[in-house]
């Protein structure tokens, strides 16, 4: 069985998953960084207890699942998810999916992915892909960040679908259901709470350690890790700052060229100048997010090892700070009647 699905490759998977399976249900005009957008998937955490991987951990977007949830709430679609503590029963209700038509998204573990490079597998359990059908004993894949669609056998698909650790799929599967026509007011209605939504993460979560102000904490925690934590573990600490930032869904850099592209998509719904502005900043703060990347990969291969290193990385990220408060400030101001 297989279901006459569109594969459109992205740069992040869920954005990816999110506004292929909105294609298939016919709404074509949510793209990517529209999905992006109205999910409010920019933001920033540092959470120092929690350690991923022998390293702090650092998210450059919001949790897994919101994006989804978020774009389909906003727009007013439909949507079933479901977990699964039995992995018969999870193959049961996918292939029921298939059976009658329904592609569908899932949570997928990266570490057993056997189509991804292996230097791309490590254990995280939230990437996702779309099942669009099956042969013999092969499901067809969608895998947004892959060129091309591929396959995963039952027991590989098994696996991955209930890979153990933080974030544990179990199994999860979802898909979107569009009951009615939605409308170009409803799609700028979404846009406009997903702005405002991501204006609140960025600005005002207390507590110091999220948004622009996380951003600001962190550069000023890495400004004193060679002293604290030793050139060797400062540069391990860096190495897992680059690896969120670059290797999961994206990163820090490329979300915000995300963003950017969203605000110019914005536009097309709501004809406002400030849109076009305020996206040229979330342009230069990606710019300088690779940048930082590129310091920090330098600090861990040893090749920069000094403190005024270390300062200069804190310093990009505070400028980073910087031109993303204003440019949240900016977009809090934008009067939408």
């Amino acid at each position: 069985m297989q279901i006459n699905f569109e594969h459109i490759q992205s740069a992040h998977c869920e954005n990816g998953v999110t506004s292929n399976l909105l294609r298939h249900e016919g709404l074509k005009k949510i793209t990517e960084p529209l999905a992006f957008g109205i999910g409010s998937g920019l933001f920033f955490i540092y959470i120092p207890l929690l350690k991923v991987n022998n390293g702090p951990a650092f998210s450059y977007r919001t949790m897994p699942g919101l994006i989804f949830k978020r774009t389909c709430k906003s727009l007013a679609i439909d949507v079933t998810r479901r977990k699964f503590k039995s992995t018969e029963e999870a193959q049961v209700f996918l292939d029921d999916c298939l059976k009658s038509g329904q592609p569908v998204g899932c949570q997928v573990g990266v570490y057993f992915l056997t189509y991804f490079p292996k230097e791309y597998r490590f254990h995280f359990n939230a990437h996702n892909i779309v099942v669009f059908g099956k042969e013999d004993d092969n499901y067809l894949i969608s895998d947004p960040v892959m060129d091309n669609t591929t396959t995963l056998s039952t027991y590989e698909l098994q696996r991955v679908r209930f890979a153990k650790g933080a974030l544990a799929p179990k199994g999860q599967l979802y898909y979107p259901k569009i009951k009615t026509e939605v409308t170009d007011d409803q799609i700028r209605f979404a846009i406009t709470k997903g702005i405002k939504r991501n204006v609140r993460d960025m600005l005002h979560i207390p507590g110091g350690i999220a948004g622009v102000s996380g951003i600001k904490y962190t550069a000023r925690k890495i400004t004193k890790w060679r002293d604290k934590l030793g050139v060797k573990t400062a540069g391990i600490y860096l190495a897992q700052l680059v690896r969120m930032q670059e290797e999961i869904g994206t990163g820090g850099g490329g979300f915000r060229f995300i963003y950017a592209a969203f605000l110019q998509q914005a536009y097309q719904f709501h004809p406002k100048d400030e849109l076009l502005k305020i996206s040229e900043q979330f342009t230069k703060a990606g710019d300088l997010w690779r940048s930082s990347a590129v310091q920090a990969a330098g600090i861990f291969k040893g090749r920069i090892t000094s403190q005024q290193d270390f300062n200069d990385m804190g310093n990009y990220l505070m400028e980073v700070a910087e031109i993303e408060k204003k440019a949240f400030v900016a977009l809090s101001k934008i009067n939408w009647r």
